[in-house]
């Protein structure tokens, strides 16, 4: 090899790790595709404060809502990929979106690059006081009027809204489908009896049902959730392996560099494995994970391919 050649090699080399060691050098932005207040923005702001206080650098949590969660995803995906710019990589953007979109802005896959799954929020079965008690009643009454029993859900392609139609297709029943705008409007609608039954995640729905306005029929995990111990889990009810979780994590745009990469994701495990971070995410039910970057990526595949089942089932679709 020529000593020119050499050189380069070197250098390169040298640069690419004072990538990882030098970083961070200014302020971080991470994107948050929904508006201040959600799950995904209080789990945001909790990492940035973290990061912000450790690196001695401002991380400024910036919120750009809308098209699904479309329009902060793309703006993410072409951020220029130094670090400086990472996106909250969510179950809608990078799950269910690249089956549910004819086209979309960005690819989940290709123009991303994984960090770390930050926190899982489960989907929970619940339904009007007056309605079922259990899963067997729901699935009964729904086989003896098939098409006639809505269920409500937060819009079209909404985690909520595919759960429930993997549901109806695993139990083998047909229910009606009643989108509302969020969860505001879809509680109101189970509480009053408008709609008997939703899925919706754990966060969102344990404050309804331990206040009783609610009542939890079946929880969509393994095994399950400390934060709903007394609720058995659809399992249980007879459908071994039916699970349906939301998650939350975070990623930077492909190609930055991976010095940079694993530094992040090192300060995303410290920082989720923090007492008083797992105090804060367990007042808010959220599951903690903190994986490695493989874990992740692994994991987003495979979830694309799961909801990506659950899409072409529902027929859902948006162009």
């Amino acid at each position: 090899m020529k000593l020119r050649t050499v050189f380069a090699v070197a250098c390169s080399l040298f640069s690419f790790a004072a990538a990882g060691s030098e970083f961070p050098a200014r302020p971080i932005r991470i994107i948050v595709q929904f508006t201040p207040g959600t799950s995904t923005d209080i789990l945001a702001r909790l990492i940035a404060a973290k990061m912000s206080e450790h690196w001695n650098q401002q991380v400024i949590v910036d919120n750009r809502p809308g098209a699904g969660a479309a329009l902060g995803t793309e703006m993410g995906a072409k951020a220029t990929p130094d670090g400086y710019t990472l996106t909250m990589a969510v179950s809608s953007a990078f799950g269910i979106n690249p089956t549910l979109y004819s086209k979309l802005p960005y690819d989940a896959i290709k123009d991303f690059a994984p960090i770390a799954n930050l926190g899982l929020t489960p989907q929970v079965l619940v339904a009007n006081l007056l309605a079922a008690k259990t899963v067997k009643e729901l699935v009964d009454a729904a086989k003896q009027r098939p098409g006639q029993i809505n269920y409500a859900s937060l819009g079209s392609g909404s985690t909520s809204h595919l759960t429930m139609e993997m549901f109806c297709s695993t139990a083998g029943i047909k229910l009606n489908h009643v989108p509302f705008k969020g969860s505001a409007e879809a509680h109101g609608a189970i509480i009053n009896g408008q709609v008997p039954v939703m899925f919706d995640a754990i966060p969102a729905v344990r404050p309804q049902i331990q206040a009783g306005r609610m009542r939890a029929l079946g929880i969509a995990t393994l095994k399950r959730s400390p934060f709903l111990p007394d609720v058995p889990t659809i399992a249980e009810a007879g459908y071994p392996g039916f699970e349906a979780v939301g998650w939350i994590g975070i990623a930077a745009p492909a190609k930055t560099p991976v010095p940079i990469l694993n530094k992040l994701n090192a300060e995303m495990v410290r920082i989720i494995n923090e007492p008083d971070i797992k105090e804060r995410l367990n007042a808010l039910a959220f599951t903690p994970v903190g994986d490695t970057r493989e874990q992740f990526a692994a994991y987003i595949k495979a979830e694309i391919a799961k909801w990506g089942k659950a899409v072409r089932d529902s027929g859902a679709k948006v162009d």
